[in-house]
């Protein structure tokens, strides 16, 4: 007797989201060109079984070409998609660069990138953007279908040694997983959200530098000891709907009037 287990078997993806710097059809199309480049390398092949058109004219002869078997067997071939999403840049049509002789992913691309920013967010901190992540799963479901998705990374730095009372990424958190529920509504099959992350850790671009964590741990203790951050209270809280402490509730509260009226 043969026993087949049925698993639900996924992708991870480091995503994006982008913005046309400008309303102009070249800009709207580098927005277009750089998502077939950051996400549909990936997405393309597990959903269609072939990279993006755009990526096969742009990079040519140096693109690897599915054979007909390789396309059938990764066509089709993941059940949910998981996605980690941080930042956000306008895009600006740069011809030019399909025109250098020493041709890499970046001159392929032919967009220049900017980091997407508000006026309230400081230079140390991610800016809130949620309407860029629903921008983002809109574009994904239109072009790839209604895959269950699962944000498996969100979340704010600060620096290494900045106050336990992490305000930012309270508000960060409060903005993303708020925006969430208009996606639900919005038809948006999103399955699971993970804060990144549950403690400070060395970050991949960052080092020791800045961190994401709930819990700080002291890299001086040699016990490595960990002190919850205010952002803590607010996600227990959240995850168990208890009711928030009167005086952080009243600190968001501020804060988001502060929001609105910038």
């Amino acid at each position: 007797m043969q026993f087949k287990q049925h698993g639900f078997i996924g992708f991870n993806l480091i995503t994006y989201g982008f913005v046309p710097l400008t309303n102009s059809s070249e800009d709207i199309t580098a927005v277009q060109r750089a998502q077939d480049f950051y996400h549909g390398w990936f997405l393309n092949p597990f959903t269609f079984g072939d990279y993006p058109e755009t990526m096969k004219k742009n990079v040519g002869s140096r693109l690897p070409i599915f054979t007909q078997s390789e396309s059938n067997l990764v066509k089709g071939s993941i059940d949910f998609l998981g996605i980690n999403f941080y930042f956000s840049f306008y895009v600006k049509d740069n011809p030019r660069s399909l025109y250098i002789k020493e041709r890499d992913y970046a001159a392929d691309v032919a967009a220049e990138f900017i980091v997407y920013t508000t006026n309230e967010a400081s230079t140390d901190e991610i800016p809130i953007t949620p309407w860029t992540l629903q921008g983002l799963l809109d574009s994904l479901k239109n072009i790839y279908g209604n895959f269950p998705i699962y944000i498996h990374e969100n979340g704010q730095q600060t620096h290494r040694n900045s106050s336990l009372e992490d305000w930012p990424r309270i508000n960060y958190l409060q903005e993303y997983i708020g925006s969430i529920l208009h996606m639900l509504r919005n038809g948006h099959d999103i399955r699971g959200y993970f804060v990144w992350s549950f403690m400070d850790v060395f970050e991949l671009l960052s080092g020791y530098e800045f961190t994401y964590g709930l819990y700080y741990v002291d890299l001086k203790d040699p016990t490595l000891r960990r002190q919850p951050k205010l952002s803590s209270v607010w996600y227990s809280n959240f995850l168990n709907n208890r009711t928030m402490d009167p005086m952080v509730a009243m600190q968001i509260e501020k804060n988001s009037s502060l929001h609105d009226a910038i």
